[in-house]
């Protein structure tokens, strides 16, 4: 068993990962960021949890913009 410490972790580069778990091809991964995420489609399901700061989640329901305030311990 590994413990991560996502306070210690930062990425070269904004959304870079540290691949955590793959589980019968569900991958877990914790992302580092300071910058804004461009707009894009996914494919699959996925789970955002917050760990520390603030994000400002923008997405569509039935073509509709929605924008969602999520701080550290919040789950999208």
């Amino acid at each position: 068993m590994k413990v991560i410490r996502s306070k210690e972790f930062t990425a070269a580069r904004a959304w870079g990962a540290l691949d955590i778990a793959n589980m019968h091809g569900t991958t877990v991964r914790l992302h580092w960021t300071d910058q804004p995420y461009k707009w894009h489609v996914n494919d699959g399901e996925e789970v955002f949890a917050v760990l520390d700061g603030v994000v400002e989640m923008h997405y569509r329901d039935l073509g509709i913009e929605h924008i969602v305030v999520l701080s550290a311990g919040d789950v999208f």
